[in-house]
């Protein structure tokens, strides 16, 4: 979120008077950190969780994008204990009122428990491992180089690294939050969010997002359920519809009527699902026909279409090279903003003093929250002995689970993990970019390479990946809850725990949901309903460090430097028309590298979803910019939601071996005949 629309939020409240926020709450008792976790707070966090949790899977089972679900944890956790508290207060039986502290814990938990359906990798890393996806690589797919998902050591392996973070960069938290006074934009946006929820016109206006929110739900609930009855079999359905003609089809060009991308795409900013588009257009459009017309030349005709050695491979690989050139200059340019952000606090910081103390009147909203920021403080020992008993028994675990990673690769990486999880945190506070995926694909090369292929460095490589996005993750995640909670006079021990109780809930829930889908669906499969993209990515960046260039195919590494080049120049000329360009800011036009390259594997189905939920939100932002910019977040999550829980009972149905009564198919002309002939016959 942009820092501009974060300030409206606050000014929308406050008027023109700063101090006006807290002074809306001065006659509000703040309630001590033990009463702000409450029975009910974290009853209602663990449903929250359960859905999140199934809505991170399916989009990171279908295409790996996943918009920011803070707005509506807190919505609904607001709607869920308000209406609870409303009806007990009617019965007299009301003991303790619902505050706004307690609707932080709720958010706090929900989406750190749904964080972790990112960070565990089941869609990415993990599933790496497994045999669906090695037998689309075939390289490297050797014994100790693939390992057989259960459900039982993936548990056991996020249970021994997700934790580990929380207590990286604690000791620093005063630091980032009250010296630095780093923004973090999403935890200040959350934060003015519940503000709202708990000022009379704001709970007025929560209550009809929730009614809004509802009829998107069940609406698109009632269109899968829909849909449903005529998917008999893959390529049939309204998700099979050749929107643009059988020829784009089969470019994967199409609109596949799916709510839970119309309604992502109303989230994510325009230019996220421009690029999307874009990527699609040069991708399927240009570069793969022209590669297909290469076809016994560059790569053998008899290679099957989903090996790597085929047109298979310039998809993964090309995607791949976007992705590292994206990701390492964000990771080089976050660490260049970092250092160059701290010299400059550290410069002016006798300044900044000098000014603090000839301030005659002290702003009243920044003295109560540092106040209560201060109140509940956790030890400092308690942070450094938690990451060292942690990192301990992560040494111990994580290599009975791995053999192939041992316990002095581990120790290497839990070392150089805290300076990575502040440059991170640090950069998140600035930019509200978190760079955990491209740290975890850097550990994936540098620990493979080291490991060799023979020794099993596909699945030490993909396995360090789970160890450092997992710190770097929930280290940033943290800090941002601590903005949060600073904001919301929420106690640091009621956000560290309910941070914990959050993670203790994905440890269990994420593998739990990815494990429904596994079973009940043929998830991997490319031409699937769940490609799981970032699986086969993953393997391929594995694969290029134990084995180099050498498993590319011809001419595909003059192609992936091209695209990893590319990237580089495309964040370059971002940065450069955003510092030196101000008046026509081109710079919000220019695409994003990392997005163009998801359809390189996937194609321009879901990117066409998602540019529909923006030209819907545009259209509505046209007419009644108020209404949109109040309901369209709600609207958008529960055209999520509705979709994604249609998943449950449909897995419910496939694992008992219900299928759908019709399979509505597409043909040509001359396809129909030959099926009318032999019909007919």
């Amino acid at each position: 979120m942009r820092k501009s629309e974060v300030e409206d939020g606050e000014g929308g409240l406050g008027g023109d008077d700063p101090a006006a926020m807290e002074r809306a709450f001065e006659e509000m008792h703040v309630p001590p950190w033990k009463d702000q976790i409450t029975f009910r707070a974290m009853f209602t966090s663990l449903v929250l969780s359960i859905v999140f949790n199934v809505i991170v899977c399916k989009l990171n089972l279908s295409t790996g994008v996943i918009p920011s679900l803070n707005v509506a944890a807190g919505l609904l956790g607001f709607a869920a204990v308000k209406a609870w508290t409303v009806m007990i207060e009617k019965c007299g039986l009301l003991k303790q009122p619902f505050t706004r502290q307690e609707n932080t814990v709720i958010q706090t938990c929900v989406v750190a428990s749904s964080g972790i359906a990112f960070s565990s990798g089941t869609a990415s890393y993990l599933l790496a491992m497994s045999p669906i996806t090695a037998s689309q690589a075939e390289t490297g797919n050797t014994p100790n180089n693939v390992k057989q998902l259960r459900l039982g050591w993936m548990i056991a392996f996020v249970f021994a690294v997700s934790f580990v973070g929380l207590f990286s960069i604690m000791p620093l938290r005063r630091v980032m939050i009250l010296k630095y006074k780093l923004t973090y934009p999403s935890g200040t946006a959350t934060a003015y969010l519940i503000n709202s929820f708990h000022t009379p016109k704001g709970a007025k206006i929560a209550k009809k997002q929730v009614w809004v929110l509802f009829k998107a739900f069940v609406g698109s609930f009632l269109w899968a359920f829909f849909q449903w009855f005529f998917a008999a079999a893959d390529g049939c359905g309204f998700s099979s519809f050749p929107t643009f003609g059988l020829q784009a089809y089969n470019r994967r060009f199409y609109f596949d009527f799916s709510s839970t991308y119309v309604g992502v795409g109303m989230i994510c900013p325009y230019m996220v699902n421009i690029s999307l588009l874009i990527g699609a257009i040069i991708s399927w459009g240009i570069m793969w026909p022209v590669i297909e017309s290469k076809k016994g030349h560059w790569y053998s005709a008899d290679i099957p279409g989903n090996s790597l050695h085929g047109i298979q491979g310039y998809r993964v690989f090309l995607a791949i090279a976007m992705i590292l050139g994206d990701g390492l200059y964000q990771v080089v340019y976050m660490a260049a903003l970092t250092l160059s952000s701290f010299m400059q606090q550290l410069v002016h910081r006798n300044e900044s003093e000098d000014e603090r103390e000839g301030d005659s009147v002290e702003d009243y909203n920044e003295s109560r929250r540092t106040e209560y920021f201060l109140k509940d403080q956790i030890p400092n020992r308690v942070a450094i002995g938690g990451y060292i008993v942690l990192a301990l028994i992560s040494l111990f675990v994580v290599p009975h689970i791995f053999p192939q990673l041992k316990w002095y690769q581990i120790l290497v990486a839990y070392v150089i993990a805290p300076v990575l999880a502040f440059c991170n945190a640090y950069g998140c506070g600035l930019t509200d970019w978190s760079l955990a995926s491209n740290y975890g694909k850097l550990a994936i090369l540098v620990f493979s390479s080291w490991v060799g292929l023979q020794q099993g460095g596909v699945l030490a490589g993909l396995a360090s990946c789970g160890v450092m996005m997992s710190i770097v993750s929930t280290a940033s995640d943290l800090m941002q809850d601590f903005k949060t909670g600073y904001l919301t006079l929420s106690s640091p021990r009621s956000m560290f725990v309910s941070q914990v109780l959050g993670t203790a809930m994905g440890c269990v829930l994420s593998p739990l949901v990815f494990w429904f889908f596994y079973k009940a669906y043929n998830v991997g499969d490319p031409e699937g309903t769940f490609p799981a993209p970032y699986a086969l990515m993953y393997r391929g960046i594995a694969l290029l460090g134990v084995e180099g260039f050498s498993s590319l195919p011809d001419n595909c590494l003059m192609l992936a430097i091209g695209c990893f080049v590319a990237a580089v120049l495309i964040n370059v000329l971002t940065v450069v028309l955003r510092k030196w360009e101000s008046k026509y800011r081109i710079y919000r036009i220019i695409p994003s590298p990392m997005c163009m390259a998801i359809p390189f594997y996937l194609g321009g189905y879901f990117a066409i979803d998602m540019c529909v939920g923006s030209l819907i939100l545009f259209v509505w932002q046209m007419n009644n910019k108020k209404q949109a910019s109040e309901l369209s977040p709600a609207v958008a999550s529960g055209l999520i939601c509705g979709d994604s829980l249609w998943g449950i009972p449909a897995a419910i149905l496939a694992l008992a071996g219900v299928s759908p009564p019709i399979c509505m198919k597409f043909l040509g002309a001359a396809a129909n005949k030959r099926v009318d002939s032999i019909l007919g016959g």
